[in-house]
């Protein structure tokens, strides 16, 4: 019998986790990873903050919700065995007025069904124990969020792959995703790879390249960018962990924060402002296909018309650090636009279905011979070892 192929596009950490599980549980399966850049981790994943999520925020009984704690638990072990960086800093979920107060009231009960391990409430007077500079009317406490780098997980990902017999092709940017006879074609111009089966892990890409598959054209995925600051050395230890706000459940976005990264450094973000093209780390990058592509998606309209306020407010905060920092002082006062240089940034993968919705939870459809991942935000990177574990299930039958 001919051994099973199966070909993946997308080299971030979702791919490179969905490829190394089946080497582990399909052994002998040809595993054939395709990437258009010319290496690992290049997109979401290497413009990651680092965050370990430990389920706070999900819908209990979504897969967001069930594989963020399966992924974590997975994520500490992994990291643990390979000698990757992993700390449990923690993680302050701040409420500075008594709006967020009531708010984190609902959060609460949310993390308490989803069994985030160790999370406690607490008052104004314990969050300076845990964060000294911080301030607040109330917190929920998590103990167990973590920080890692996930480029270097990526890559200890992608090694596992190749030491398995897999193969991993860079500069292979796929045009064309096709059904032939016994099996299925990437292609990637005049270049081609047949394999028996296709994983779509292709993120800000996601949607176009789910219809070249023939999957729908819903959700679209909007590009949104997120841009930090890096608070200067001579005050980055007044930040020991983690401090988040209560965030709008309107959004899927967690709001401005506070967060240590494993290198010492300790970063204020991100925002959330609209990007000109889907790799848009800079203002100044514009692509007009991508615009176009934007503009005549009717759930676009349907959400700026809903939002166009916040839009205003955090564009901005794009052009100005003061505006920037003013939310972000509200938990940390000491820290304002003279204590921070402007950062680096990433692009989120924001998928938005056709009547204006903000596509929340994980979307992965079956077609055939194909999975597609269609949304895979945050914690796609805590999650990503289940993630992998649940693709896996739905090729074998037992998952939807």
């Amino acid at each position: 019998m001919a051994e099973e192929s199966i070909g993946i596009v997308g080299a971030g950490i979702v791919g490179l986790a969905i490829a190394r599980e089946i080497t582990r549980r399909r052994p002998g399966t040809r595993v054939v990873v395709v990437e258009k850049e010319d290496r690992v981790a290049v997109h979401q994943t290497g413009h990651n903050s680092g965050v370990v999520h430990a389920g706070i925020y999900y819908k209990p009984g979504s897969l967001k919700a069930e594989l963020c704690t399966r992924g974590r638990l997975l994520l500490r072990e992994y990291c643990k065995e390979h000698d990757l960086p992993y700390d449990e800093c923690g993680k302050l979920v701040v409420a500075v007025s008594e709006a967020d107060v009531a708010r984190m009231d609902d959060l609460h009960k949310r993390a308490d069904t989803n069994a985030v391990p160790g999370l406690r409430r607490m008052g104004a007077a314990e969050i300076k124990e845990i964060e000294p500079h911080a301030t607040g009317l109330a917190a929920l406490y998590s103990p167990v969020t973590a920080i890692t780098d996930y480029t270097k997980i990526a890559e200890s990902f992608a090694a596992e792959i190749v030491k398995a017999g897999g193969e991993i092709r860079f500069g292979f940017p796929v045009t064309g995703v096709r059904e032939v006879a016994g099996g299925m074609e990437l292609a990637s111009g005049e270049e081609r790879i047949k394999v028996d089966k296709v994983i779509l892990c292709a993120g800000i890409h996601s949607d176009a390249v789910g219809r070249m598959a023939g999957d729908t054209a819903e959700p679209r995925i909007i590009p949104f960018r997120g841009e930090y600051m890096l608070i200067r050395p001579e005050k980055r230890d007044m930040i020991r962990g983690l401090i988040y706000p209560v965030p709008d459940p309107r959004y899927p976005f967690l709001g401005v924060h506070f967060t240590r990264r494993v290198s010492g450094d300790v970063e204020v973000g991100p925002n959330a402002v609209l990007a000109f093209a889907r790799e848009g780390y800079r203002l100044s990058d514009v692509s007009m296909a991508d615009l176009a592509g934007i503009a005549s998606w009717p759930g676009m309209w349907r959400m700026a018309l809903q939002h166009w306020r916040t839009g205003v407010k955090e564009m901005y905060g794009s052009f100005s650090k003061r505006a920037y920092m003013k939310e972000a002082k509200r938990y940390v006062p000491e820290i304002g636009a003279a204590d921070v240089v402007r950062a680096g940034s990433g692009v989120r993968a924001q998928a938005l279905d056709r009547d204006g919705s903000l596509v929340d939870d994980f979307r992965i459809h079956r077609l055939g011979a194909v999975t597609a991942v269609r949304n895979a935000p945050s914690p796609a990177a805590t999650s990503s070892m289940a993630i992998a574990e649940h693709v896996l299930d739905v090729l074998d039958g037992k998952a939807t």
